[in-house]
């Protein structure tokens, strides 16, 4: 097993979490962008650079998966494909999801999307708290004591 991460919107305390992670239990960390990482020296964490353009790190990451690995993703859609090839798709806050929820998260992501493009304004996400950040190596902590 190993961790993928959708790297080029992986805010960057969540990075620093995973590098923590990959060290302490010497698991592989892959953080795929199309823009150049900064990542520490290490064994155990790799980035991978792709070419810019749409979905193009999404598509690296879904080839190169292995049932089990999981992926840190706030793309629906990837994590969509994480879940149907046998993977765990984490988000940033701390959400795993499933084969129960990724389908109602894609329905309520379309809508969202067509009343976007319709003019309506939807905002954005609320901003990246502290809650969220324990949320998630909370979660994080809880998978890889599961894995060991």
């Amino acid at each position: 097993m190993q961790i993928w991460v959708d790297a080029d919107a992986c805010p960057q305390v969540i990075k620093e979490i995973l590098f923590r992670a990959a060290r302490r239990v010497a698991i592989k960390t892959v953080l795929v962008a199309n823009q150049e990482l900064k990542i520490p020296a290490s064994d155990y964490i790799e980035a991978i650079q792709v070419r810019a353009g749409l979905d193009v790190a999404d598509n690296y990451i879904v080839q190169h998966l292995q049932p089990q690995d999981l992926v840190i993703t706030a793309d629906i859609p990837l994590a969509a494909a994480v879940v149907a090839a046998g993977g765990y798709a984490l988000n940033p806050r701390g959400e795993f999801y499933t084969t129960g929820n990724i389908r109602e998260r894609l329905a309520l992501r379309n809508f969202m999307d067509q009343l976007r493009s319709s003019g309506v304004e939807t905002g954005g996400p609320p901003a990246f708290s502290q809650r969220d950040r324990e949320a998630f190596a909370n979660q994080l902590d809880r998978f890889l004591a599961k894995q060991a």
